[in-house]
């Protein structure tokens, strides 16, 4: 098979009318030839760090999608499926993502659970990441989220880290706001990647210690613009990455949408497809092509260098993407779960209080990182509740691997006037939590969760609708057309319902996630995430 086009040639930064030769999976040559085609033939793009599980898609459909966009490959941490199911959860994306021609690369998660302050459905200790580093499937130790752990010589944790030494495996960071000294610790411990910097001078502190830094556009978490002035003068040592991508968002692009976002601020092109399609390539050895003789021959074809629309992917010479069809054709597998927790009373959700002032979190638009606030308190009956006209609402995680009181506290920014919003997806634990503007409508959502064993859901006084995801309850079973069609019309629904967030669910996913600071809540209370210990939601 040949190729004739514009050949971007990345490293040597140029681009020459040419002719590709496809034979047995291989690029087999790559010659300059002239001819009248006018569109660009380059390497596909690598999404650097992306946790598949948060499209909601297991591997196998999340892949039909993402060729469309030019994405060939992934680094795929699989730490949402292991707090899940553990071991088997891991191995379950291994082979759900071997059935179809993409490149996950899987790491080892090295956090299961995320921490001790919540409860998980499972525990990946140093001797099953010992195990899982010892496949060749397991491309590297995932993101090192325990800092603290790492920062004061936790022997578990450094056991892992050594491990990942042993077998020439890197591993990742996740350092958000940690500078100085402790940075430099963390660093020295073996972890030079960091996906978490939502400052330029964080970044800049971190890339100039011998960090590589990633610069994240997620459905929620939103980093571009803060980082990507960095990108001119230290795109060798940089890499694009979504790491939570919603299915809605991912029907309408992926990496192609930073390239395009980049170019368009004047960055040199070759700089961005540098840090999009060959340093994630470098940085973790990947068997992905990048257009050389004797490469797999994993390549696209885009109609222009400014917008990137895909034409065509290729992956292992295998036409994956054209003529805006997906080729990848859906595969049957068997659902795994993990839900044992039983249905709630609305009294499960009050919070008996005769206190005048509450602990709040602030959740902010487009970042992981929340506020700590102090509100007045509303009370009626004994029960503290929710302050609607304040936007102080009642946020609830409750245990779904196994019966326990629900754990209550207050949050701002949600903007919900009716019903509640809830989700079996909550980082990193997936107990389910909700938001609401009153007990029982907290109580009705989350027991919709309980009685689909997994989803996300939205009710209102009237109506209640839900996505199940019966895939550990986080995944669907369904095709991405389906699932990104039927997520944005609960994303409308939330938001005719008040809420204010431009990615609702994606935000409330992250309010359980302990280890970004500053207040989120566990199963087991609320938790300051600066000091790493629980807090009282009662000030006085």
């Amino acid at each position: 098979m040949k190729l004739l086009g514009n050949i971007v040639d990345i490293p040597n930064k140029r681009i020459y009318k040419g002719e590709i030769t496809i034979a047995n999976g291989k690029i087999a040559a790559v010659v300059e030839k002239a001819h009248d085609v006018d569109h660009y033939i380059m390497p596909g793009f690598v999404d650097a760090h992306i946790h598949i599980e948060s499209s909601m898609l297991v591997p196998s459909e999340f892949a039909r999608v993402a060729v469309k966009h030019g994405t060939v490959a992934t680094v795929s941490d699989p730490h949402e499926i292991a707090n899940v199911l553990g071991v088997a959860g891991v191995e379950f994306m291994i082979e759900n993502g071997k059935q179809v021609p993409f490149k996950f690369n899987f790491g080892a998660p090295s956090c299961v659970p995320a921490t001790n302050f919540e409860s998980a459905g499972a525990v990946i200790d140093s001797v099953d990441i010992k195990s899982l580093l010892e496949n060749p499937d397991i491309k590297y130790l995932a993101e090192m989220m325990n800092y603290p752990g790492v920062i004061f010589d936790d022997a578990e944790v450094l056991k892992k880290i050594a491990w990942a030494k042993y077998y020439n495996k890197p591993v990742d960071g996740h350092a958000p706001g940690v500078r100085g000294d402790d940075i430099t610790k963390y660093i020295n411990a073996g972890i030079i990647t960091d996906h978490e910097c939502f400052t330029y001078e964080e970044a800049l502190e971190k890339l100039e210690k011998g960090m590589k830094i990633l610069i994240r556009e997620g459905s929620a978490a939103k980093n571009f613009e803060a980082l990507i002035d960095l990108l001119p003068e230290h795109f060798e040592h940089m890499m694009f990455c979504s790491d939570d991508k919603h299915p809605d968002d991912l029907l309408l692009g992926h990496i192609n949408q930073l390239c395009t976002r980049a170019v368009s601020k004047g960055i040199d092109v070759f700089k961005v497809l540098q840090a999009a399609c060959i340093n994630p390539v470098k940085h973790y050895n990947l068997e992905v092509g990048l257009l050389q003789v004797g490469d797999a021959a994993d390549c696209i074809v885009v109609e222009d260098l400014n917008h990137f629309k895909t034409l065509q992917t290729y992956i292992d010479g295998t036409l994956v993407f054209t003529e805006n069809t997906s080729k990848i054709e859906s595969v049957v597998f068997e659902n795994l779960n993990n839900f044992n927790c039983e249905t709630k009373d609305v009294s499960d959700f009050e919070f008996t209080s005769t206190s005048k002032q509450i602990r709040v979190i602030e959740a902010l638009e487009g970042q992981l990182v929340t506020n700590e606030l102090m509100a007045k308190a509303t009370v009626e009956n004994g029960n503290l509740i929710s302050n609607i006209d304040n936007d102080i609402l009642k946020i609830t995680v409750v245990n779904r691997y196994q019966n326990q009181k629900p754990a209550i506290a207050f949050i701002k920014n949600f903007g919900l006037k009716e019903g509640a919003i809830a989700s079996s997806v909550g980082h990193d634990s997936h107990n389910i939590i909700a938001v609401g503007v009153s007990d029982e409508a907290i109580c009705k959502a989350v027991n919709l969760i309980i009685k689909n064993r997994g989803g996300i859901c939205a009710v209102s006084n009237s109506k209640e609708h839900i996505i199940s995801l019966p895939v550990a309850g986080i995944m669907s079973d369904k095709d991405g057309e389906t699932i990104g069609q039927q997520y944005a019309e609960l994303d409308r629904m939330a938001k005719s319902l008040g809420c204010t967030l431009n990615a609702p669910y994606m935000t409330l996913s992250f309010m359980a996630l302990l280890v970004i600071p500053s207040l989120k809540l566990s199963d087991k209370g609320l938790f300051n995430g600066l000091k790493f210990e629980f807090s009282n939601v009662e000030v006085s």
